[in-house]
């Protein structure tokens, strides 16, 4: 059968893009399995075999089958090709639109979500710089420290996924956004010296929105609620409220009043023991002008 798309080498699997699909992501299983049951079924119809396909389209068979299957997450690109291979007319071009929207963690998901809907964010951070504010490059290096490491792939969706996270920045009306954050992840030149000093400057450009507040929290300060962990605090227009505290409830995400109110108050009380906004973006002015 001859094709329209010229074919590539294929990539060894440990070079091949996709995605592993959560398991215990019942949507996303679902909806990976649709879409590759339909690129089994049209390739099928189109009397190659997945060897053949994959060849077409630059991949490997294995990854062919593992999309097939379901087990894997196919990347705009295959999906595009495939499209032009089996000539489908945009059909399965168009299965991007639903693949999109799966493609990245559960649990990221729904805190973007979450964040989209809201009109107030809290966020108290303490061993990095919160991920809605951080650049691609500070986020690609923190990521890639963990241990045990992802792997290339993992990282880039995780990246990706941060990132669309701060499409919350972009919100019409904006909400009102509050981040305090400590004084040692500042310091630290994730990444080196230049994504360092970018990731302060994008610190600098947020802390200037007119919807955001971010306030730093020094070192040589006394003791206070947050150095149990990270505090988020979500506020929507019906008047309920989302929080979570990696030190309270098991680190659980809590909704019900009384237990808000105790996140209220711890994360009130750091906001008022950190510096005030203006001193603080004075403080990260300070620290580009060290280097």
């Amino acid at each position: 059968m001859s094709v329209d798309v010229e074919a590539e080498q294929p990539r060894d699997e440990a070079d091949e893009p996709g995605w592993e699909v959560d398991p215990d992501d019942e949507w996303g299983v679902a909806v990976i399995t649709t879409v590759g049951r339909q690129l089994k079924l049209r390739r099928e119809a189109a009397g190659m075999r997945a060897a053949e396909f994959g060849k077409a389209v630059g991949y490997g068979e294995d990854m062919v089958y593992k999309i097939e299957g379901g087990k894997r997450i196919p990347r705009q690109d295959f999906l595009n090709a495939a499209d032009g291979v089996l000539g489908a007319d945009g059909l399965i071009a168009a299965t991007w639109e639903d693949v999109k929207r799966v493609r990245y963690p559960k649990k990221v998901r729904d805190l973007g979500k979450l964040e989209a809907q809201a009109v107030e964010i809290g966020v108290y951070e303490c061993n990095i710089i919160a991920g809605l504010l951080q650049t691609p490059e500070h986020a690609r290096a923190v990521i890639q420290a963990a241990q045990p490491p992802y792997s290339p792939d993992d990282v880039e969706r995780m990246v990706a996924a941060r990132l669309a996270r701060q499409s919350v920045f972009d919100r019409a009306p904006a909400p009102s956004i509050h981040f305090v954050l400590e004084e040692a992840p500042l310091r630290r030149q994730v990444g080196g010296t230049m994504v360092w000093r970018q990731q302060l400057e994008r610190l600098l450009e947020a802390g200037r929105l007119h919807n955001v507040t971010l306030q730093m929290m020094p070192t040589n300060t006394e003791a206070h609620p947050g150095l149990d962990g990270r505090i988020d605090l979500l506020k929507f227009p019906d008047g309920t409220a989302v929080g979570r505290s990696d030190g309270l409830f098991n680190g659980r995400p809590v909704s019900d009043p009384k237990h808000l109110r105790i996140l209220e108050l711890q994360y009130g009380t750091i906001r008022a023991q950190a510096l005030p906004p203006r001193e603080s973006l004075a403080f990260i002015e300070r620290l580009l002008g060290e280097t």
